[in-house]
């Protein structure tokens, strides 16, 4: 991802990215399940580092698992800066996958947002760590109360989309998305294009325009943005 593709999507909306998939044949890219723990105020824009879980099996989801090499401390120092950890937890709300010491050595390490359609524990002090996250809930319960921690940076299936490693997350208010690395370039710059095109819109609708011909466009209204654009 260029400097100048990260710019363009950080002024693109989740739900526009969605819009722009759609044309592409991709339906499932909005990740079902995680919402923001806290409202950000900020789009948040990264290439996903992935993390799996499977269901808790009671020999190795133990807390001595944590000082195991294959952990979610071992996972942490994996983490590039500027990544979005993008974590599979199956769903399962009744463990936290990540509390706050957790969520604050990965803010030392610069990670850029957390991601999952599982729970995180902790609540205060993961805000406190101000590491932007992305849940489907809040427990108490640590993680191998449900969960085994089984490895990172392979395919995993999170809030119902496939996300393979290295492929863009794009978060906001509205939640989450995947965006597939071969469709990033038509995404960013159809997508900012789409931007522009409803910014106007929004100006027509405010102006008094009705909504037939309008949105979508017809060939009328489609030449008079032309011409609006040009002007800008």
């Amino acid at each position: 991802m260029s400097a100048a593709q990260f710019e363009l999507l950080r002024g693109i909306t989740t739900a526009t990215i969605t819009t722009m998939l759609l044309k592409q044949g991709i339906r499932r890219c909005w990740m079902n399940g995680p919402k923001p723990l806290a409202p950000i105020g900020q789009r948040i824009v990264g290439p996903a580092f992935t993390l799996r879980f499977v269901p808790a099996r009671e020999d190795l989801a133990t807390p001595e698992s944590w000082a195991k090499p294959v952990s979610t401390r071992g996972a942490i120092e994996e983490m590039p800066q500027d990544c979005i950890a993008v974590a599979d937890a199956m769903g399962i709300l009744s463990a936290g996958i990540f509390g706050d010491i957790l969520t604050m050595r990965m803010v030392k390490r610069h990670v850029a947002a957390l991601v999952t359609d599982g729970a995180v524990r902790d609540k205060a002090g993961v805000l406190a760590s101000k590491l932007p996250v992305w849940c489907a809930g809040v427990a108490a319960p640590a993680s191998v109360n449900g969960l085994t921690f089984v490895g990172w940076q392979e395919p995993i299936g999170c809030g119902g989309c496939a996300v393979f490693p290295g492929d863009i997350i794009v978060c906001d208010d509205d939640g989450a998305v995947v965006i597939p690395q071969n469709l990033l370039g038509f995404v960013a710059e159809e997508g900012a294009e789409h931007e522009r095109m409803e910014t106007w819109i929004v100006e027509e609708v405010e102006r008094g325009a009705k909504l037939p011909g309008l949105y979508p466009m017809n060939e009328e209204t489609r030449a008079r943005y032309e011409v609006a654009k040009k002007k800008r």
